[in-house]
């Protein structure tokens, strides 16, 4: 029995086809369609659609239903459409006819839109979590390392001297405006569009900005039909931020995946953390970081499939939107499994301190030396002409010194500073407010 359902039974190809994955996407959702239960009641109460004793019944039961839910003991019935469907079924099981009340003034379609907003800014204060974390061990390694030299390249050649404390360094700010870019998509989740019902407002006195309070949110989605074209607009939002994580991460991936080459031999991991080849007992692959970039790979297209499911929809609810879980929800799995082995990798990661002794490496100062000419007065165009004319005949000798001190180079990497942007943003975020709010409304 559905709960739109009267006297007509579905064929039973189309139910298939049209329910798809969506009970497996939508136990995801199960604890975030309770709390917008449990807030909804609340204010159904407070404008005289539920009694005192109706609240107080309906708010114990679905305490009992959300304990269940993080025990792992709920599931979504066969025949039962969706998760707000086995909510509701659930408790009038349990309570009898009130709990045929709480759906008043509200319809699934907003139902799902403030579960997928709690679900989804959940999710990114556990991705940010373990930003965080890798951000940490970046900053570790780039201030361990910020005095051994590698090579910089342009165009894959030897351009200049750099440093590990400069690569790691570099990739944790790259975290700071991946963050960035996860707080516009969490502002997004962080509005309230429980009320607009179906996409157009309830002619009961609903009190939206009570159940705004009650559920930790910023603030409203005030416009009703703005609320429902949300659905789409916030997966792709977060979908972006997503895919600056996942860029930052590919690129982390492909840097390791070549340093370990052994013509490069700058980096090297315990042998347990590389695999070999079937005929080639020497191979010690990096697969981990080439499945990684692979799989980040793939995550940068996530904002194009989202895009290309919602283009041109109509205004109002469409069926097409159920798919976005499908894409979104593995999404977010991947990305936090990428930042926990990205950082499991960097703790046993081994950073060779003798790179540059090799000749090979001579013209990578040329640089420095010009500039060394320029500090003694020689212009600098002379300077460079004079260099590489020693160079071409093949009598140029590097003194292999290194002087940088401005902000943000070899010798002055700014970690306290890089450090400072990154607690700034995660500042901003009020996680805390939005756990407390939730946990008063279990309570």
């Amino acid at each position: 029995m559905k709960l739109w359902q009267k006297s007509t039974d579905v064929n039973s190809a189309v139910e298939e086809f049209t329910v798809g994955r969506d009970r497996e996407m939508d136990l995801y959702l199960a604890e975030a369609d309770v709390l917008g239960s449990l807030a909804h009641t609340r204010m159904l109460a407070s404008i005289g659609l539920l009694t005192e004793q109706e609240l107080e019944t309906v708010q114990r039961e679905l305490k009992m239903i959300y304990a269940d839910i993080q025990a792992g003991k709920f599931t979504i019935a066969d025949g039962v459409e969706d998760v707000h469907s086995q909510v509701e079924f659930l408790l009038t099981e349990r309570v009898g006819d009130v709990g045929k009340k709480i759906h008043s003034g509200r319809s699934r379609n907003d139902q799902v839109l403030v579960d997928l907003k709690i679900f989804l800014r959940r999710q990114i204060r556990e991705i940010v979590g373990e930003v965080q974390e890798l951000f940490d061990r970046l900053q570790t390694l780039s201030q361990q390392y910020k005095n051994v030299l590698m090579p910089g390249y342009t165009h894959l050649q030897v351009a200049m001297p750099s440093s590990f404390g400069l690569w790691f360094g570099a990739y944790a700010e790259s975290l700071v405006d991946d963050v960035q870019m996860l707080l516009a998509a969490y502002k997004v989740c962080n509005k309230n569009p429980l009320g607009s019902a179906a996409g157009y407002g309830s002619s009961f006195p609903l009190d939206r900005t009570m159940t705004t309070r009650l559920l930790g949110f910023e603030a409203l989605n005030y416009n009703v039909v703005y609320a429902q074209m949300g659905r789409g607009k916030t997966e792709r939002i977060l979908a972006q931020a997503l895919s600056s994580v996942a860029a930052t991460l590919a690129r982390l991936a492909m840097d390791n995946t070549m340093y370990l080459n052994q013509n490069f031999n700058f980096i090297a991991y315990p042998p347990e953390l590389t695999t070999g080849s079937s005929i080639m007992p020497h191979k010690k692959n990096p697969d981990v970081w080439e499945i990684m970039r692979g799989r980040c790979n793939l995550l940068q297209a996530l904002p194009n499939q989202i895009a290309m499911m919602t283009t041109n929809l109509p205004l109002g609810y469409n069926r097409d939107l159920q798919l976005l879980k499908e894409v979104l929800f593995p999404a977010l799995a991947e990305v936090r499994g990428c930042l926990r082995m990205a950082v499991f990798m960097l703790e046993h990661i081994r950073v060779r301190e003798d790179i540059l002794d090799d000749p090979k490496y001579d013209y990578l100062f040329s640089v420095e030396t010009v500039n060394k000419m320029v500090l003694e007065g020689v212009p600098f165009r002379e300077a460079y002409r004079r260099i590489g004319m020693e160079i071409e005949a093949g009598t140029y000798h590097a003194d292999r010194q290194v002087s940088h001190t401005h902000e943000g180079s070899i010798g002055n990497l700014c970690t306290d500073g890089i450090t400072a942007l990154m607690d700034e943003v995660v500042s901003d975020f009020h996680f805390d407010e939005v756990a407390e709010a939730e946990q008063r409304l279990v309570q």
